[in-house]
Protein backbone atom coordinates (compact mmCIF):
# COMPACT_ATOMS: atom_id res chain seq x y z
CA UNK A 1 0.00 0.00 0.00
CA UNK A 2 1.29 3.71 -1.11
CA UNK A 3 0.02 6.82 0.45
CA UNK A 4 0.71 10.05 -0.54
CA UNK A 5 0.44 13.79 0.46
CA UNK A 6 2.18 16.90 -0.64
CA UNK A 7 1.61 20.48 -0.27
CA UNK A 8 2.09 23.29 -2.49
CA UNK A 9 3.13 26.96 -2.31
CA UNK A 10 5.01 26.23 1.20
CA UNK A 11 6.79 29.61 1.98
CA UNK A 12 10.32 28.00 2.86
CA UNK A 13 12.92 28.21 0.31
CA UNK A 14 13.80 24.55 -1.07
CA UNK A 15 17.33 24.40 0.04
CA UNK A 16 15.88 24.32 3.36
CA UNK A 17 12.93 22.37 3.72
CA UNK A 18 15.69 19.85 1.50
CA UNK A 19 18.07 19.72 4.27
CA UNK A 20 14.31 18.95 6.57
CA UNK A 21 13.40 16.33 4.11
CA UNK A 22 16.94 14.17 3.97
CA UNK A 23 16.86 13.73 7.39
CA UNK A 24 13.28 11.77 7.17
CA UNK A 25 14.17 9.90 4.12
CA UNK A 26 14.01 5.85 4.05
CA UNK A 27 12.62 5.94 8.00
CA UNK A 28 9.80 4.63 9.75
CA UNK A 29 6.50 6.43 10.00
CA UNK A 30 6.84 6.90 13.65
CA UNK A 31 10.56 7.65 13.51
CA UNK A 32 9.83 10.65 10.86
CA UNK A 33 7.33 11.69 13.01
CA UNK A 34 9.47 11.78 16.41
CA UNK A 35 12.70 13.68 14.52
CA UNK A 36 10.47 16.49 13.06
CA UNK A 37 8.91 17.19 16.17
CA UNK A 38 12.22 17.73 18.05
CA UNK A 39 14.13 19.29 14.80
CA UNK A 40 15.29 23.10 15.48
CA UNK A 41 14.80 23.76 11.69
CA UNK A 42 11.87 26.10 10.56
CA UNK A 43 11.02 23.93 7.71
CA UNK A 44 10.45 21.14 9.81
CA UNK A 45 6.48 22.15 10.65
CA UNK A 46 5.22 22.14 7.36
CA UNK A 47 7.19 18.81 6.73
CA UNK A 48 5.49 17.58 9.94
CA UNK A 49 2.44 18.22 8.64
CA UNK A 50 2.95 16.71 5.62
CA UNK A 51 3.81 13.35 6.82
CA UNK A 52 0.56 13.11 9.58
CA UNK A 53 -1.52 13.93 6.01
CA UNK A 54 0.01 10.89 4.56
CA UNK A 55 -0.25 8.10 7.25
CA UNK A 56 -4.27 9.86 7.43
CA UNK A 57 -4.03 8.88 3.87
CA UNK A 58 -2.71 5.54 4.14
CA UNK A 59 -5.33 5.15 6.98
CA UNK A 60 -8.21 6.02 5.13
CA UNK A 61 -6.92 3.71 1.65
CA UNK A 62 -7.03 0.69 4.11
CA UNK A 63 -10.19 1.42 5.62
CA UNK A 64 -11.67 2.03 1.31
CA UNK A 65 -10.02 -1.05 0.60
CA UNK A 66 -10.33 -3.07 3.97
CA UNK A 67 -7.19 -4.06 4.46
CA UNK A 68 -5.55 -4.47 7.77
CA UNK A 69 -3.89 -1.33 8.96
CA UNK A 70 -0.73 -0.63 11.35
CA UNK A 71 1.10 2.02 11.76
CA UNK A 72 4.58 0.82 12.66
CA UNK A 73 4.94 -0.80 8.86
CA UNK A 74 4.83 2.45 7.15
CA UNK A 75 8.11 4.04 6.24
CA UNK A 76 8.72 6.83 3.97
CA UNK A 77 9.30 5.44 0.76
CA UNK A 78 9.81 9.04 -1.19
CA UNK A 79 10.49 12.43 0.23
CA UNK A 80 11.71 15.44 -2.41
CA UNK A 81 10.63 19.25 -2.43
CA UNK A 82 10.60 21.16 -5.66
CA UNK A 83 10.82 24.65 -6.34
CA UNK A 84 7.64 26.32 -6.25
CA UNK A 85 7.09 30.14 -7.67
CA UNK A 86 9.08 32.95 -6.40
CA UNK A 87 8.04 36.25 -5.26
CA UNK A 88 9.83 38.99 -6.03
CA UNK A 89 10.02 42.20 -3.90
CA UNK A 90 12.13 45.37 -3.79
CA UNK A 91 13.76 47.13 -1.13
CA UNK A 92 14.80 50.65 -2.03
CA UNK A 93 18.89 51.15 -1.31
CA UNK A 94 21.00 54.36 -0.85
CA UNK A 95 20.96 56.52 -3.62
CA UNK A 96 17.75 55.92 -5.36
CA UNK A 97 18.93 52.23 -6.42
CA UNK A 98 16.18 48.88 -5.49
CA UNK A 99 17.28 45.62 -4.37
CA UNK A 100 15.64 42.61 -5.08
CA UNK A 101 14.23 40.44 -2.28
CA UNK A 102 13.09 36.46 -3.44
CA UNK A 103 10.78 35.12 -1.38
CA UNK A 104 11.28 31.28 -2.49
CA UNK A 105 7.89 28.82 -1.98
CA UNK A 106 8.23 25.46 -2.01
CA UNK A 107 6.27 22.25 -3.23
CA UNK A 108 6.85 19.30 -0.79
CA UNK A 109 5.69 15.78 -1.25
CA UNK A 110 6.17 12.80 0.95
CA UNK A 111 5.39 9.24 -0.57
CA UNK A 112 4.37 6.17 2.38
CA UNK A 113 4.34 2.77 2.12
CA UNK A 114 4.66 -0.79 3.00
CA UNK A 115 7.42 -2.83 2.78
CA UNK A 116 5.69 -6.07 0.92
CA UNK A 117 5.14 -3.21 -2.27
CA UNK A 118 8.97 -2.45 -2.37
CA UNK A 119 11.38 -4.71 -3.54
CA UNK A 120 14.45 -2.88 -2.26
CA UNK A 121 12.84 -3.40 1.32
Amino acid sequence: MEAKASARYVRVTPMKARRVVNLIRGKQANEALAILKFAPQGASEPVFKIVESAVANARQLAQRDSVAFTEEDLYVSEAFVDEGPTMKRFQPRAQGRAYRINKRTSHITVVLATPENEEDR
